[in-house]
């Protein structure tokens, strides 16, 4: 009997965190994962917390659990990377972390002991194999991922469009004050699968101020300088990583070094085909023909496969073709033209402006609309019975494909957000609007 009741409450922990921002599909391997990473109490008490950010006065409220026992739950949580917790003002907030960009990550970033690596390395890599988790998440064409690319180049090939604050790494890193860098859970977890990859294993970089201090504090990574993070962006460059950074305009948190060997996002698109598991950047691959050799680099560079080959009568291209460059599925990530030895592969802007949400909160509710959840962060304590109503009603109505095609179009969409950060703000959450 004990062992059904470990079971069921580790099933509740599983809903829950498919109810956050990014779906995570229940299976046994799921099962195997929550139940090597969470006591049952800690599953409980995950299961009780409001879906939101929420400071300890408000957490104590909704669970019952008294303060002085459940700080000191929540800080064990926050070290193993399964609660995030945040402090703006001095007021700490708490929410349970989701499956990505959350426990994953979090889990294959911790250096200490507490949990066999190995066996939920192995795990994390079965669940993610299995496919159930990208099909949820981008398998109905969602366009609002967690991570965009950014270009490594610092101008377009043809010197007369300006590129964007948000567009460039070194802004990004200008723009941020503080720096921290960990283990990379994906090259982390493969190794421990038995795949070598010769790449850093130190550089999965977090940028700003809540969550350095929040990796930092936990001991999931180590504060450097900004002199360090930028020579470690030009490592990355050396070596043709994509940069990647979180889906926003402002206030980067976020800023990845994936390889085509380890990480699940690159792997998404070119193993299962999701191309929006990333948003591109704002430029596209294009080469020049005049310019171009025939050497094939720009295609062995791609780290998702979008530059083809293809027959040309031009006796430059008898060996090999010419490169052909899938549009659709170009990151922008400017790792082709790093490499071109000729400079004839360069980055252009792309004719469709590319969306990206200004701050995390904007991006944190659209991803949620598209996913089916937004009514969790609306009215996000799960004990209420009131709460659970609207819950049900609201979800039901903002499922259906035609009201997220409106909500999600230009011209509804910046009226909507407006509309969820006043609602927020009456409900005293303004501090996380800014985030």
């Amino acid at each position: 009997m004990g062992h059904l009741v470990g079971k069921d409450v580790y099933r509740r922990l599983g809903k829950k965190i498919d109810e956050l921002t990014m779906r995570a599909p229940w299976n046994d391997t799921l099962y195997a994962i929550l139940k090597e990473l969470y006591t049952q109490d800690d599953a409980e008490l995950v299961v009780r917390m409001p879906y939101n950010f929420s400071t300890l006065a408000r957490i104590e409220r909704l669970t019952g659990v008294p303060e002085v026992g459940l700080l000191h739950r929540l800080e064990s949580l926050c070290s193993r990377g399964l609660v995030m917790d945040i402090c703006i003002n001095d007021v700490s907030y708490y929410v349970p972390s989701p499956m990505m960009l959350g426990i994953f990550e979090f889990t294959m970033m911790r250096t200490a002991g507490g949990f066999d690596h190995e066996k939920v390395a192995r795990l994390f890599h079965a669940y993610f194999d299995e496919g159930s988790y990208q099909r949820e998440n981008y398998g109905q064409g969602q366009r609002m991922p967690s991570m965009r690319a950014v270009p490594h180049t610092s101008a377009p090939a043809d010197g007369s469009v300006e590129i964007l604050d948000h567009e460039k790494a070194e802004a990004i890193l200008d723009a941020s004050r503080r720096f921290a860098m960990g283990v990379c859970g994906c090259r982390h977890a493969k190794h421990h699968t038995g795949e070598v990859c010769d790449n850093p294993l130190d550089n999965c970089s977090s940028l700003g101020g809540p969550l350095v201090d929040y990796v930092v504090r936990n001991g999931l990574a180590r504060e450097v300088s900004k002199t360090e993070m930028r020579e470690n962006v030009a490592r990355s460059r050396e070596l043709g990583l994509v940069l990647s950074v979180d889906n926003v305009k402002r206030n980067v948190n976020i800023l990845c070094h994936c390889c085509s060997c380890c990480c699940h996002m690159i792997q998404g698109i070119t193993k299962s085909g999701y191309t929006n598991i990333i948003v591109s950047s704002g430029f596209v691959a294009r080469p020049d023909l005049h310019l171009c050799r025939g050497c094939t680099t720009c295609s062995k560079r791609c780290p998702i496969q979008a530059i083809s080959r293809v027959k040309d009568a031009d006796p430059r291209f008898a060996a090999h073709g010419r490169p052909q460059v899938d549009a659709s599925a170009c990151l922008g990530c400017g790792v082709c033209a790093t490499f071109c030895p000729t400079r004839a592969m360069g980055l252009h802007k792309r004719e469709q402006r590319v969306f990206h949400p200004e701050m995390t909160f904007e991006r944190t509710i659209l991803q949620c609309l598209e996913r089916g959840t937004l009514q969790n962060q609306l009215f996000d304590d799960p004990g209420s019975k009131s709460q659970s109503f609207l819950r049900a009603a609201v979800g039901g109505f903002l499922r259906l494909p035609p009201v997220k095609q409106v909500l999600m179009s230009e011209a509804v969409r910046s009226r909507f957000l407006e509309w969820v950060r006043r609602a927020a703000v009456r409900r005293g959450m303004q501090v996380l609007t800014e985030i």
